[in-house]
């Protein structure tokens, strides 16, 4: 798979105006990265892939955390007040 901001990837945006497209340009170029513009007034503007490689976190993005593990004799974290493989951990 290729990185995104490549010639095999190039990242996309959209944007409202040309002066924005000439500012994202201009950024993109000095880092070197490969992106479409679009230019579109009549929608909204998507630069979520300029985002990306600014290392920028997206408000509808979120990083998912594995939970620690519960060990079979702890209580259970539902909060039934029972060890978690008398409870939740109850596979059968």
């Amino acid at each position: 798979m290729s990185k995104l901001g490549t010639k095999q990837k190039p990242a996309v945006i959209r944007v409202k105006t040309q002066e924005r497209a000439n500012e994202l340009m201009r950024i993109c170029n000095e880092n070197g990265w490969q992106v479409i513009i679009g230019v579109e007034s009549y929608k909204d503007e998507d630069i979520s892939d300029f985002k990306k490689l600014m290392g920028v976190a997206d408000e509808n993005f979120k990083t998912v955390t594995n939970a620690e593990k519960v060990g079979r004799n702890a209580p259970c974290p539902c909060g039934s007040g029972k060890k978690y493989k008398k409870c939740c951990g109850n596979s059968f």
